[in-house]
């Protein structure tokens, strides 16, 4: 096997880079996973995510955690409302039956993110992860690479894989590739005890998703689990809008404010979410990777999920291409097919390309489709398609 004997570095324990430690476990392999947060509490995990059959429920399912996977989505959270500005219902599946039919394509569970890197980390090695690695360079050595991490000493790898996302600090090494602005912007916030403090809001929202469509803007939830709701303000902005806005994200009237006024047509419904935001408020300009993106493969070195193709969310796809990035990855290193790991990462990137520029197109579509004069029609119609209505 092309892997025998080698060493194998995973930067990042996301999603992505879980997974393919998983996958790369099953078949004997030598995996570590560098990770920078200081254990597996460290963090409060974002928002629900929904996986498709084709590509992270099908990773799940080659890693044996399909069950565990059944055992622990949240039913009903991938039902959706349609509204408009003014909170006008257009669009619910809610009284729907709902069929848990795993292997449908149009079948999108959802789980909470940190309940699905609950069940990945659980699912691997003793010792796996390397809690506490911020990394901070690399070098070659011999015919690996020697990696470096604050206040830690330096370690050796055969090969290493970089799943550290947006701002991935191991592209760097294969390519000077940016990401570019999108020309759409999005503004998080979180909500706890949501039924408490947003009765208005949790009425329309059911435990499911809300779209609402107005003006070129967007309002985007989804329900979360112990009962929080995240949703995002999202709308066309200049790139440096954070620098020259005067908004204060620490602050919940001042944010109240401004969508008072940029959102003026929007009901006062809507108002709730800011006033009972857990500050602060996230920023999140949206960027995408070149759609014809390429580099030169290196014999010891790739990378997967965002750090490789960086796309908007608005194809629900991201989470998806790197648990699927993740599964190809590790067929094409433990397939009796190439004579080489650069032959197999070569293979492995090429069909990377090729799927991520045609999701990354679909999901630039899509942001503009949601951002244009006729969203709410054009969203209508787009649901009316897939939902079978």
């Amino acid at each position: 096997m092309l892997l025998q004997n080698k060493q194998i570095a995973i930067i990042g324990g996301g999603p992505g880079g879980l997974t393919l430690a998983k996958l790369l476990q099953l078949k004997d392999v030598d995996v570590k996973v560098y990770e920078r947060d200081l254990n597996k509490n460290a963090r409060v995990q974002g928002s629900p995510l929904d996986l498709h059959d084709e590509s992270g429920l099908a990773a799940l399912r080659k890693a044996g955690l399909l069950d565990d996977f059944k055992n622990n989505f949240m039913v009903g959270a991938d039902q959706s409302t349609i509204t408009n500005h003014k909170a006008e219902i257009f669009f619910s599946d809610h009284g729907q039956k709902q069929d848990e039919n795993f292997g449908d394509e149009h079948f999108r569970p959802e789980i909470d993110r940190g309940v699905l890197r609950k069940i990945l980390l659980e699912s691997l090695d003793p010792e796996t992860i390397i809690w506490d690695s911020h990394f901070l360079s690399m070098a070659k050595q011999d015919e690996g690479w020697l990696l470096h991490f604050k206040n830690k000493e330096s370690v050796y790898a055969d090969i290493v894989i970089g799943a550290d996302g947006a701002n991935s600090k191991i592209r760097p090494f294969l390519t000077d590739i940016k990401a570019f602005y999108s020309g759409i912007t999005m503004l998080e916030g979180n909500v706890y005890e949501a039924e408490k403090r947003v009765p208005n809001i949790s009425k329309i929202l059911r435990g499911g998703k809300i779209m609402a469509f107005g003006n070129e803007q967007n309002i985007l939830m989804g329900q979360k689990a112990n009962g929080e709701i995240g949703f995002y303000a999202s709308f066309k902005a200049d790139e440096n809008w954070a620098a020259t806005c005067g908004i204060d994200f620490l602050d919940q009237s001042d944010v109240l404010k401004w969508f008072k006024k940029e959102y003026s047509d929007w009901s006062s419904v809507w108002y709730e979410l800011f006033e009972n935001t857990s500050t602060p408020f996230i920023l999140r300009p949206i960027y995408c990777m070149p759609l014809d993106q390429n580099w030169k493969t290196v014999k010891n070195l790739t990378i997967i999920g965002d750090a490789a193709h960086l796309m908007p969310p608005f194809a629900g796809e991201g989470v998806n291409m790197a648990m699927l990035d993740a599964l190809e990855l590790s067929k094409v290193l433990t397939s009796s097919q190439f004579n080489t790991i650069e032959s197999a990462i070569a293979e492995y990137e090429m069909n990377m390309f090729k799927r991520a520029s045609k999701i990354a197109q679909e999901s630039l579509e899509n942001g503009e489709r949601m951002h244009s004069e006729n969203a709410l029609a054009t969203m209508l119609d787009f649901f009316a398609g897939h939902k079978g209505l």
